[in-house]
């Protein structure tokens, strides 16, 4: 085949916690800024759920994402540290505070799955391609044994991981890069599946061979705009043999333009 492995995020992709993620930001954040509003006397604006959520917080690490929010709102907050209770109005206890919301949330409604995606998983695990799982989730190990799908995936790079190496977020491709290192293979030869704009843009920055973008909600022009070569809806009678040949046609087109270039050159 025209690759050898593949990277799929988690959240958006593989499982259906994007919603559980985006209900559990806005639930913290509305609050967070309706307090404020009193207590400054401002204009409460709700945390929007498609612009808010898609361009701040989506892929990227919790304590970034309340980062990138917080300017995009022009606040300023305090950072704390890792120890800050949940109580505490700082970025990491702001932190504490959403991770507790989500954890409530799947404790007790479960974990759900996108059936397509975990039907293709379970085909590439058939045939003996790689997998890995990249996810800026610390939750992410938690998630996999819940849904049943951890013996799926050789490779876990995680939040943990990425914390404990140092590793940058999206849309910094360290994540991705560090399951290219573990497969013991170059960028090109790995397809990444991935939701998130900033996920995307961390494929193409790593110089991955293809870079698949879902788009669940409505943001596929932007996704192609920041790097997914190829964007559907779904990975719903998706087949490894069709991932082949996007990878076979993106690769053949940049040869042929990479010809075209050095003809023009010379």
């Amino acid at each position: 085949m025209n690759f050898d492995a593949v990277i799929f995020d988690l959240d958006g992709v593989v499982t259906d916690t994007a919603k559980v993620h985006a209900g559990a930001w806005k639930f913290l954040f509305d609050d967070f800024l309706r307090k404020r509003a009193i207590e400054y006397n401002e204009t409460f604006q709700p945390f929007d759920f498609k612009k808010d959520y898609s361009c701040y917080l989506d892929g990227k690490p919790r304590h970034e994402g309340i980062r990138s929010f917080l300017r995009s709102r022009k606040i300023v907050l305090a950072e704390g540290n890792p120890r800050d209770k949940s109580n505490l109005q700082t970025v990491y206890g702001l932190g504490k505070r959403k991770d507790d919301i989500f954890l409530q949330d799947i404790s007790k409604n479960g974990v759900d799955v996108f059936d397509s995606s975990v039907t293709l998983i379970q085909n590439f695990f058939r045939i003996g391609l790689r997998q890995a799982i990249a996810s800026s989730s610390k939750n992410c190990q938690t998630i996999l044994k819940v849904t049943g799908l951890e013996d799926y995936f050789g490779v876990r790079v995680d939040g943990i991981v990425s914390e404990e190496l140092t590793l940058e977020g999206k849309p910094a491709p360290d994540i991705f890069l560090k399951c290219a290192e573990l497969f013991c293979l170059p960028p090109e030869r790995i397809v990444v599946v991935e939701d998130a704009i900033s996920g995307v843009q961390a494929g193409r920055r790593g110089g991955f061979g293809l870079v698949i973008g879902i788009d669940r909600i409505g943001i596929g022009e932007k996704l192609q705009e920041n790097g997914a070569d190829i964007v559907i809806n779904d990975l719903l009678n998706v087949s490894p043999d069709d991932i082949d040949l996007w990878q076979y046609e993106k690769r053949f087109i940049s040869e042929q333009t990479s010809k075209t270039l050095r003809l023009h050159v010379s």
